[in-house]
């Protein structure tokens, strides 16, 4: 009876273990076909003592499951050889399509391109032009919003790449003077988040730095032989409140001296209001290069606010003050929070170099004091105005001795120590222009039309 319970068990096991399937037209046992695909995918392993009838397949069989899958796999190794490889190529590709496709449209008979996805020309060439060095070397500045872009084309700059949000805003444009310009239709998001506006109009534009000899000014013909010379103005804003007082001032130009901030520095645009479309700008200069931008002859006066009315005791004080400490060049200058002194005109000047100081320190030129309502403007006149930290240098104080020009004070209240130099500066400009108007306006003045020869 047990030997015949091991035998059922045994034929159980075995036709359990036989079942069979039909696959590639061969019958074979299921579990060993698998465990044998995985070992040796070409031998199958067939059991002890049980022969199976092989028919060939006449028609190609159709795999099905996992051997479907396998083939496909395949076939598409087959066909890629180096997957990664092909990727980074069609990436690149893709970048680079992206990066040269552009859209061409036109508007009123002037073409524009449509910026697609992943065009960074705008974030480029916004982050650089904000930059002075480059500024210098690749002579771009950055203008934005409409007003500053059209005063720019009208007074004869070149635009090289204006990026706009809308068509409306091309439009307000004068699209003539863009021709030869590059116009790149841009999203508004793009504009506002590399605009320096709190509210972006919506247009940016790149312009070559003006040559300032080479615009065309509109209001030449109502300017005033008189000139404004920025020493060390480094701040953005108080440069550009002076470029908009010397444009409505009628000034002749503007010189603004190695030590000053950038001209177009992007504050001093907005601060400036188009100034610099309105009269020449000569920045960077040099005081041995200053005097060929004025007319000649010239009278230059210097703005200075330690220097007062009370001329009393000036003889007597003048021997002691030789004796007192050695004072900078700022303390000259128009802004000083050290109390006023009657007599300034040989103070001794802090220097380095050990030649000065084996004479006891240079003096200060003899510059006379005047009040600013006072005639000071009767021929060509500069006038410089120096920074609130550094003052006037040495330098202008000697092209005004040179001149035989004036240290001009505004006197104000008690306890209050000086005027914002912006505010200086207006007040001085608009008196100097009303005083040449004056002068201008004499009938049979000779100097009436020197003036206007030197204008024009």
């Amino acid at each position: 009876m047990a030997a015949y319970m091991r035998s059922v068990i045994c034929l159980v096991s075995l036709e359990r273990n036989a079942f069979l399937s039909r696959a590639g037209g061969v019958y074979v046992e299921s579990k060993r076909y698998v465990r044998g695909l995985r070992r040796k995918p070409v031998r199958v392993l067939m059991p002890e003592n049980e022969t199976y009838e092989v028919l060939t397949p006449t028609t190609q069989p159709q795999p099905a499951g996992r051997d479907v899958h396998r083939q496909k796999v395949e076939k598409v190794k087959a066909t890629v050889k180096h997957p990664e490889e092909d990727f980074v190529k069609a990436r690149s590709n893709v970048h680079s399509t992206i990066k040269h496709a552009v859209i061409k449209d036109q508007v009123d008979g002037v073409r524009f391109e449509r910026a697609l996805p992943g065009d960074k020309r705008l974030a480029r060439l916004v982050s650089v032009a904000r930059s002075r060095t480059f500024r210098e070397h690749q002579g771009k500045i950055l203008l934005e919003g409409r007003r500053l872009i059209c005063e720019a084309l009208d007074a004869g700059a070149n635009p090289q790449m204006v990026f706009f949000s809308t068509v409306d805003r091309l439009r307000e444009l004068p699209l003539d003077k863009l021709k030869r310009a590059t116009l790149v239709k841009v999203k508004f998001e793009d504009i506002k988040i590399w605009s320096d506006l709190v509210a972006p109009q919506g247009v940016i534009a790149i312009f070559s730095r003006p040559d300032p000899s080479r615009l065309n000014f509109a209001n030449k013909g109502h300017s005033v032989p008189l000139s404004l010379i920025c020493d060390n103005i480094r701040d953005p804003g108080n440069l550009g409140t002076m470029l908009r007082c010397a444009a409505a001032a009628g000034c002749h130009n503007v010189l603004l001296t190695k030590g000053c901030v950038d001209a177009w520095e992007p504050k001093v645009l907005r601060a400036a209001m188009g100034a610099h479309f309105r009269l020449p700008i000569y920045p960077s200069l040099g005081w041995d290069d200053m005097e060929k931008h004025l007319p000649k002859p010239v009278t230059v006066h210097v703005a200075d606010s330690n220097c007062g009315t009370d001329r009393s005791g000036e003889t007597e004080d003048s021997q002691v003050n030789v004796s007192h400490k050695p004072s900078k060049a700022g303390d000259y200058g128009w802004v000083s929070t050290k109390p006023n002194q009657n007599n300034m005109r040989y103070e001794e000047y802090d220097s380095d170099s050990d030649s000065d100081c084996e004479d006891g320190g240079l003096s200060l030129p003899r510059v006379d004091s005047k009040l600013y309502h006072e005639s000071w403007a009767q021929s060509p006149t500069a006038l410089v105005i120096g920074g609130e930290t550094h003052g006037l240098s040495v330098e202008s104080v000697q092209l005004a001795e040179k001149t035989a020009g004036r240290r001009l004070f505004i006197p104000v209240a008690p306890l209050v120590d000086s005027l914002n130099s912006a505010m200086a500066a207006s007040i001085l400009l608009f008196e100097g222009r009303r005083q040449l108007l004056k002068l201008m306006q004499t009938p049979g003045g000779k100097w009436k039309a020197k003036a206007e020869e030197q204008l024009s």
